[in-house]
């Protein structure tokens, strides 16, 4: 079996933080799902694209609440929107609700740093020197990172044991470090989340001067039976932009969710529903 999937822009990872990027005013860019209130007193969630107050309330992990919304765009985003630099989240991280520590071998205190917020082109990248030549060098605004486009390919693979995930993507910042994850069905679990990893060991890709890259990975019964024990599926994979330009082994980031790693690209809801594998 094969199915091939169009990725959509985001800046969103989960719902709180509300965005991954910030404006310079330290407003949450989202490109994204969007809490609203309903006439009937409840949330409604629906993708769209707006300027979210950091001070948002925060719900308990697993609920949601309306975002603050300061101003919506469309996808024919103004002049002005488009000239927006976008930044990292300070730390500790704003209006997050999120109790995963990412890498908690290599970094089990990253929650308990503070830190400002950053343009991404100013980002402190651990041990660099001017004449290491950093390639991203000029603001990054929301128009260059709204030209993110990529397609994902998957396919069974080994009889069913495996799958592999191809993408082509184009479009993302020029010479830069990206990671790729998965999203699994527990990642979310109020409950009990897992935490979520890396597509694949290296999961990382550098883009080229036009910012295309492909990238390729096969991960060992991704799409396990539901219901079955131990049964954590992959139901979605996101492309993260590395603030830091650095890469962290079996972890996808140091501080996650806007601090080092920023959504670009992913599905829109959960995904594989149609393929099953085997250990």
């Amino acid at each position: 079996m094969q199915i091939s999937y169009d990725l959509s822009l985001t800046t969103q990872g989960p719902l709180y933080p509300p965005s991954e990027v910030m404006d310079e005013d330290g407003n949450f860019i989202v490109i994204g799902a969007l809490n609203r209130d309903a006439d009937d007193g409840t949330v409604t969630t629906e993708w769209g694209r707006a300027i979210v107050r950091a001070d948002s309330p925060v719900p308990s992990f697993g609920k949601r609440a309306p975002y603050t919304i300061v101003k919506e765009f469309g996808a024919e985003m103004p002049a002005a929107m488009g000239e927006k630099v976008l930044h990292t989240l300070p730390l500790p991280l704003p209006c997050t609700n999120y109790p995963m520590v990412f890498a908690p071998a290599q970094y089990p205190g990253a929650n308990e740093e503070q830190r400002p917020s950053y343009a991404f082109h100013e980002t402190p990248i651990p041990d660099a020197r001017p004449e290491h030549g950093r390639q991203l060098g000029s603001p990054v605004r929301l128009k260059d990172w709204a030209r993110a486009e990529g397609r994902l390919t998957v396919a069974s693979a080994l009889g069913g044991q495996a799958a592999d995930f191809d993408f082509e993507l184009s479009g993302l910042l020029p010479c830069s470090l990206y990671t790729i994850m998965t999203l699994r069905e527990h990642d979310l679990n109020p409950e009990g989340p897992t935490r979520p990893g890396p597509l694949g060991i290296p999961n990382v890709l550098v883009t080229d001067q036009e910012g295309d890259a492909r990238f390729h990975a096969r991960l060992p019964n991704p799409f396990p039976e539901p219901g079955t024990p131990g049964a954590n599926r992959v139901i979605n994979v996101v492309v993260l932009w590395m603030s830091y330009q650095l890469s962290h082994g079996g972890a996808i980031g140091r501080y996650g969710l806007g601090g080092d790693i920023h959504a670009q690209l992913k599905l829109r809801a959960p995904s594989f529903q149609d393929f099953q594998t085997y250990a």
